[in-house]
């Protein structure tokens, strides 16, 4: 079925068994693993999660129905995650929703596929699967998607303090969870005790997502400076900063410069497309220089990189925070090559 986000949500919270298959496509990355972790939580702190990476399916579709099926290692429950899937997932999920008896549900993560592709409407069609689409929400419903956060952790955002949340996290829903948790621990809140957030506690907690240590990282990969890249990787790690966030955030950096870069590639000026997208005075120039280095193709490969990164660290017995250092290092190496 074609869920609406209450439907989604709805039913991840309740580990629906009558949903076996949950197919998250769209360019949020960082909302559909969001999604996907609801669905974790909901199993519980004991379930185990198999993470397969999407690309393993193509010589094995039969895979997913085979750990869906399976017990868990210690007789739980458990619930199997597929990221970077396509439309070459499509026999894997067919094989899963014919199975007759399958124990654990699925999550497919399709960043690259839209609502018209074979995996999705195949999702749609089917009762036992429900296929959702992720955007990036901007203006009122950015505003509706942290308060809604929030007051799951029995938060209540003033207006002020959800406009910081969602600018500074740039709309990714991973960072902003991680975020209000911090803030609901710090404000003693709960589902059955509310408190107002507002900008005093922002303040307080120093709750800057993307800070300063982030910034200097990805500017540094971005423009080139293989000599600064260690150094401003060593002090974000050092202020406790997560790599996965760092990911996201180098790739939304990415999309936004693939847009403006496109526009370039057509006769414009890079000074003139930076200035019609409004961005901060203090980063104009430092995307202007950005947008001047990067082509088209060298975004898209960055891109790939990092999201491949990502995945590879989200997977079981991965090598770590390692493999984002090696991605942004890689990435900085490309953009000085592009000098």
């Amino acid at each position: 079925m074609k869920a609406s986000e209450n439907q989604l949500v709805n039913a991840l919270d309740a580990a629906s068994p009558a949903i076996r298959l949950y197919v998250l496509h769209g360019p949020d990355e960082s909302g559909a693993a969001e999604h996907a972790a609801r669905l974790g939580r909901a199993l519980g702190t004991d379930a185990e999660k198999v993470a397969i990476d999407g690309s393993a399916l193509k010589g094995d579709p039969g895979r997913v129905t085979d750990e869906a099926r399976s017990l868990a290692l210690f007789g739980g429950r458990r619930w199997i995650l597929v990221s970077g899937v396509g439309d070459d997932a499509l026999e894997a999920a067919r094989l899963l929703i014919a199975e007759p008896q399958v124990e654990h549900p699925v999550v497919m993560l399709a960043p690259g596929l839209r609502t018209t592709s074979k995996l999705t409407q195949f999702a749609v069609a089917e009762p036992a699967a429900m296929s959702f689409a992720c955007y990036v929400p901007d203006g009122a419903n950015a505003e509706r998607m942290v308060a809604g956060i929030a007051r799951e952790h029995g938060l209540r955002p003033t207006q002020n303090a959800a406009r910081r949340l969602m600018s500074a996290s740039n709309g990714d829903r991973a960072v902003i969870a991680r975020e209000v948790e911090k803030l609901a621990l710090y404000l003693d809140a709960a589902a059955d005790r509310p408190r107002e957030l507002d900008e005093d506690a922002l303040d307080a907690l120093g709750a800057e997502l993307g800070d300063a240590q982030m910034s200097d990282v990805i500017d540094a990969a971005l423009e080139g400076r293989v000599r600064d890249i260690a150094r401003a990787l060593g002090r974000f790690a050092d202020s406790g900063g997560a790599a996965i966030p760092l990911l996201r955030q180098t790739v939304r950096k990415l999309m936004a410069l693939a847009a403006m870069r496109g526009e370039v590639e057509s006769g414009k000026s890079a000074a003139a497309v930076v200035k019609a997208r409004h961005v901060h005075f203090r980063e104009v120039a430092g995307t202007v220089r950005q947008v001047e280095r990067w082509k088209s193709a060298e975004i898209a490969a960055a891109i790939d990189r990092l999201r491949r990164a990502e995945r590879a660290q989200m997977a079981s017995g991965g090598a770590g925070e390692i493999l984002s250092d090696v991605a942004i290092t890689e990435t900085t190496r490309a953009a000085a090559r592009a000098r």
